[in-house]
């Protein structure tokens, strides 16, 4: 990332003469000249946010002019953000009831669906970051799948990375359903990248998933249950519920949607959630809320039975 983007421009300016407004130009450059996702933004950020924080620690700026850039950026009128909406629960158990016909890929999205981890996070879980005994999960690390350009030609190959933030290492408590799935879950993964091996999850030749595999098989799953749907709801007269268009990142906001309809407490979604901002949480919880509404004022009114 930091070769693609930053080290032919930006990366040969000053360090101490760079400023917030210096930052904010380079990235709205990124978004506007070279087209790329703020997902993608974001992942420069971690790259040059530390930087800029090492050299605040020894005493060469007094701070961090990237500091807040990625929140102005956000506030941007007129952008797609990639706001990703959740599934009802109604369309998360028809995705789950009908995954039973795809076997080997019922214990990843259980997985997905019961922690809210990052696809990377998930893909380059091991067998070591999973204490059965305490039912605990340690996220320390990412799987990374990405693409190299050299002079002839381009490949593309996993490497191990920190999550996308500092408060993506956590600990997450395992549910029943996970544990449960996890214990049943015996793969053979003997891939080994950057040193680490033990992988819990695998492809059907033994090695890892690659996050766009993953996604054409949820996109088989819901296009073979919509087509049955369709027909099993004409022949009992009802509306069908169908499973719309998602990817695997949407399995974690479901997750997150599911937490926050049952739990106040932002802080703690945060923390299991990994959110470095809380205004991440915040969003996401307000527009689950926001759905809530109407149910919210019925249960008040027969609690409360005053009128």
């Amino acid at each position: 990332m930091y070769d693609r983007f930053i080290r032919g421009g930006f990366g040969k300016k000053k360090i101490a003469a760079v400023k917030f407004s210096d930052v904010l130009q380079f990235y709205h450059h990124l978004l506007k000249d070279k087209k790329i996702q703020v997902n993608t933004l974001e992942i420069i950020q971690t790259v040059l946010h530390p930087t800029f924080q090492l050299a605040v620690r020894d005493n060469i700026i007094r701070n961090n002019p990237s500091d807040g850039v990625m929140a102005q950026i956000k506030k941007l009128p007129g952008r797609n953000h990639g706001i990703r909406h959740a599934l009802t629960l109604e369309q998360q158990r028809a995705f789950i009831e009908n995954n039973e016909r795809f076997e080997s890929w019922v214990t990843l999205f259980k997985f997905l669906l019961g922690t809210g981890c990052r696809i990377g996070e998930a893909v380059g879980i091991r067998w070591e970051d999973i204490d059965f005994k305490k039912r605990i999960i340690s996220i320390n690390h990412s799987l990374v799948y990405y693409s190299r350009e050299y002079k002839e030609h381009s490949t593309c190959s996993f490497s191990i990375s920190l999550p996308k933030t500092e408060a993506g290492i956590r600990i997450i408590p395992m549910m029943d359903t996970v544990y449960e799935a996890l214990k049943e879950e015996n793969g053979f993964n003997e891939t080994e990248i950057d040193g680490m091996t033990g992988f819990v999850f695998s492809n059907r030749f033994g090695n890892v998933h690659n996050p766009q595999a993953i996604n054409r098989a949820i996109k088989r799953i819901y296009e073979a249950y919509n087509a049955e749907e369709v027909v099993k709801a004409a022949k009992e007269k009802r509306e069908p519920i169908l499973i719309p268009h998602f990817s695997c990142h949407h399995l974690r906001h479901t997750f997150c949607s599911r937490f926050c309809e049952n739990e106040t407490n932002l802080k703690v979604i945060q923390s299991i959630m990994g959110h470095a901002d809380i205004e991440t949480t915040m969003d996401i919880y307000a527009e689950v809320t926001e759905t809530k509404k109407y149910e919210s004022i019925q249960e008040l009114a027969r609690k409360l039975d005053v009128f």
